[in-house]
């Protein structure tokens, strides 16, 4: 599963947010509890499925067919998961015969089945339950990275909402596909399926396998059967009913096939094109083709995170669903969760984690796959960049460095989908990898999945595969990085010994409790040649050394960039520009660039930090422009020649973005001109938002109108630039498109609402608008207060209270940051 809602929300918050961290929570006594692996009493072996569908009453109604064997000793019971249904009939197949059974189901999540006799272990058998699944009506809770756990899902059933499609589509991770149907939800249970789904026959289906007939089942419906042969987890089923129209590709004489609404199906080969490429370099790189008989994928409305790897149909949330032109803004941010889910069809289905404890084999493995497309197809700054970008989400939230990968005590099945699991686990993997090198790596994670095929595994299977392959003892990387917490925090400083031509670092890592084993590389320039020395960090303070011809220019720890921690780098200036111009890789030159931006009364940092403005990749031009402070009169008159200059020449949307929003830092008449031609004639919705914004800053006249002109669009940047202007030159008579705009966003774009509704709040005189404001800003503190989210919300609050003191409205504000603040 790629999760992009509360995961995204750091990076989509305010600076002064990301600096904030909620107050700690008293200890959740469930932390004690161990959470183990599920016991097999019994083993699912085939599951049948016959189910239709209630639109009106939003009901499933099902017959299910459970084919299973007991696992280890004989039995005369069995419990299934079966999540608010009604039972209506249970029996035992016999032959023909269906001999009913005496059941339980008191607490409407356990069905306790009486076999009516003992089966010996091994021994296969078939139960029968009809029932009905009401998955509106169990009022089940989900969780922050997976909103919603009702396991079916419902969409606009009664077209009441106009322009919105009907659809059905269901979630079963963590465990809520026993939401519509009986079965063991556990993903350490494997079983084969047929899913046969009687639907109105204008609707399109997709389910797990192959489609193996279509026939007609009375007026107005249809009856599609999917077969899936090989094995997989109860939470990997889905089905999916709705207008989707298909757009199919093929990749090794399989079946790939894209779903979408149909306004988008013109352009699902350039949203889904690199498809076929990812399952054919992931097949050759992993050594292990692409296991499964097609590869589908579909986009759905409403959706409760962000994508999910169903065994040969992930379902992806609406954000992947793209026009032509809105693709020309698509970063690989975007395009990534197509290759993580398709990863997990290696790494989650083919071989499926045996318990959410171990959830690193599913989804750090996938969130590794990330980086490890970016290179094959964009090359290495692009993946070091995203890789990064990933693991900064991880190193931001302290909290987050209390958890091992391998996590025993957890609050809920969700709690483990997080920057640890995700983040943090994908970035050991690229150490690993770094460690053994390509070779080796890329063989342990075949033997892996060739040791584990169709089954489960641990990280344990997965360091023993390692292990194999490389001929060491890894249990000091694993128990340390897998089983252990936290991350080294470092100090690096250099001496120079000229009279014996020695160059000594000395690293210090400063966190508390654990030393960390580090591996790791040093480079040293020397008159325009790189002498590497590899190490191995075992002690809190050590000192490496090495005879040079010279003092040499450079000095690069981590000279490869992978290692998992925070450090300080004590080199001078002028080594930091020579790293920039002579090391090669994308955070050598991003740590340079930082460096500089620290600096920048520095006229040496300064030349650095403009270096940046021109180099050769994107992320790179972005980063030195945002960091240049343009508040410093001395840094805008250097950086403003150099910064038209780019914006000239500047080609990628997001880069030439950061550009006009620098150069509206400087409210300088002269750059209107620009700022009106982007906003104009740029085919780029990315730039035309900040072209607006950029307006506003030297003509807010000018740049009202053309909001006003604008506020009917359906792009999302561009609305939220339609309010960031609003928010600057508008007025109370704005505040019902603000509001609307904010009330329609999914999570992820409210928060591009937030600040400017902030923005706007100290302006609005009419009580109810300000309090319409106040309670939607107030909802955005408390929800997402664990990631700061309260600290800059509460500022606006009472930048506010302040402006409009000694009114209702001041009452009102100050009210509600106290309600922000006692919120748990």
């Amino acid at each position: 599963m790629m999760k992009t809602t509360l995961a995204a929300v750091a990076c989509l918050l305010s600076t002064a947010a990301l600096a904030q961290q909620a107050p700690a929570t008293p200890e959740n006594p469930a932390l004690k509890q161990y959470r183990s692996t599920a016991t097999k009493d019994n083993d699912l072996v085939h599951t049948k499925l016959n189910v239709g569908f209630d639109y009106a009453k939003r009901h499933l109604n099902g017959k299910a067919w459970l084919t299973l064997k007991p696992h280890a000793y004989a039995t005369d019971s069995l419990r299934l998961d079966a999540k608010g249904m009604d039972i209506k009939t249970v029996a035992l197949l016999n032959g023909e015969q269906l001999l009913p059974l005496k059941y339980a189901y008191t607490d409407r999540n356990n069905l306790r089945i009486h076999l009516g006799k003992t089966i010996a272990a091994g021994t296969p058998y078939t139960v029968y339950i009809e029932y009905t699944a009401k998955p509106d009506e169990l009022g089940a809770k989900g969780s922050a990275a997976i909103t919603d756990a009702k396991g079916l899902y419902f969409i606009n059933p009664d077209s009441a909402v106009l322009g919105k499609p009907v659809q059905i589509w269901t979630q079963g991770e963590t465990e809520a596909s026993s939401v519509w149907f009986p079965t063991i939800d556990r993903p350490n249970q494997k079983t084969t399926s047929e899913i046969s789904l009687t639907v109105p026959s204008k609707y399109v289906t997709l389910s797990n396998g192959r489609l193996v007939s279509q026939t007609p089942a009375g007026a107005g419906l249809r009856t599609d059967t999917w077969k899936m042969e090989l094995p997989h987890a109860p939470y990997l089923f889905m089905l999916a009913v709705g207008d989707f129209k298909i757009t199919k590709d093929t990749w090794r004489g399989k079946e790939v096939s894209y779903y979408l609404e149909p306004k988008y199906a013109p352009f699902a080969k350039q949203i889904f094109g690199n498809t076929p490429d990812m399952l054919e370099f992931f097949s050759t790189r992993l050594g292990v083709e692409f296991p499964w008989n097609k590869y589908a994928q579909i986009v759905v409305r409403d959706y409760v995170s962000g994508a999910m790897e169903n065994t040969t149909a992930t379902l992806h949330g609406e954000f992947v669903q793209m026009t032509d032109k809105q693709l020309a803004d698509r970063d690989y941010q975007n395009e990534s969760v197509i290759a993580h889910e398709l990863f997990h069809q290696w790494f989650g289905d083919y071989v499926t984690a045996e318990s959410w404890s171990n959830l690193t084999v599913n989804e750090s493995l996938a969130d590794f796959s990330e980086g490890l497309y970016a290179e094959h197809k964009y090359g290495a700054d692009a993946a070091d960049s995203h890789n990064h970008r990933n693991l900064r989400l991880y190193l931001r939230n302290p909290a987050e460095a209390a958890k091992p990968l391998v996590r025993f005590n957890y609050a809920t099945h969700e709690d483990m989908f997080d920057a640890v699991s995700y983040q943090k686990g994908g970035a050991v993997l690229d150490m690993l990898r770094t460690y053994l090198g390509d070779d080796v790596f890329f063989a342990g994670l075949q033997k892996y999945l060739k040791d584990n095929a169709f089954g489960n595994g641990e990280a344990h299977q997965l360091r023993l595969a390692m292990e194999a392959v490389s001929g060491q003892d890894l249990n000091w990387f694993y128990n340390q990085w897998y089983f252990g917490t936290g991350h080294p925090v470092v100090s690096i400083d250099y001496s120079w010994d000229a009279a014996k031509k020695v160059q000594s670092v000395t690293v210090k890592q400063n966190q508390p409790g654990t030393v960390f084993q580090l591996p790791f590389a040093i480079d040293y320039h020397v008159n325009g040649k790189v002498q590497r020395q590899r190490v191995m960090m075992t002690q809190a303070t050590q000192t490496f050394s090495l005879p040079l011809a010279a003092k040499p220019d450079l000095v690069d720890v981590d000279a490869e960039k992978t290692l998992v921690w925070q450090q300080t780098d004590n080199k001078p200036l002028a080594e930091f520009a020579y790293q920039y111009t002579h090391a090669p890789l994308y955070l050598a030159r991003r740590e340079a660039l930082l460096a500089a931006a620290k600096q920048q009364k520095d006229p040496a940092a300064l030349q650095l930090l403009l270096a940046g403005l021109n180099d050769k990749f994107n992320n790179l031009r972005m980063v030195t422009t945002e960091r240049l402070n343009l508040q410093d009169p001395a840094v805008a008159k250097a950086a403003a020649p150099a910064l038209r200059k780019r914006a000239a020449a500047e080609k990628d949307p997001h880069a030439l973005a950061a550009l006009l929003t620098a150069l509206a830092k400087l409210a300088d008449k002269k750059d209107e001109k620009l700022f009106a031609a982007q906003l104009a004639t740029s085919p780029s919705y990315t730039v035309q938002a900040s072209a607006l914004q950029a307006l506003a800053a030297v003509n807010p006249a000018k740049a009202l109108q053309q909001a006003q002109a604008l506020a009917t669009t359906d792009q999302v940047n561009i609305s939220q630039a339609v309010v960031a202007v609003y928010a600057k030159a508008g007025t109370a008579a704005q505040w019902s498109y603000v509001r609307d705009k904010f009330d329609a966003a999914g999570t992820q774009d409210k928060f591009g609402y937030f600040e400017n509704m902030g923005a706007m709040l100290p302006r609005l005189q009419d009580p109810t608008a300000f309090a319409e404001d106040v309670d939607r800003l107030k909802g955005l503190a408390i929800q997402y207060k664990r990631f700061g989210a309260d600290q800059p919300i509460i500022g606006m609050l009472q930048a506010a209270a302040k402006q409009q003191a000694a009114t209702p409205n001041q009452v009102l504000a100050d009210k509600a940051v106290a309600e922000i603040q006692a919120a748990q």
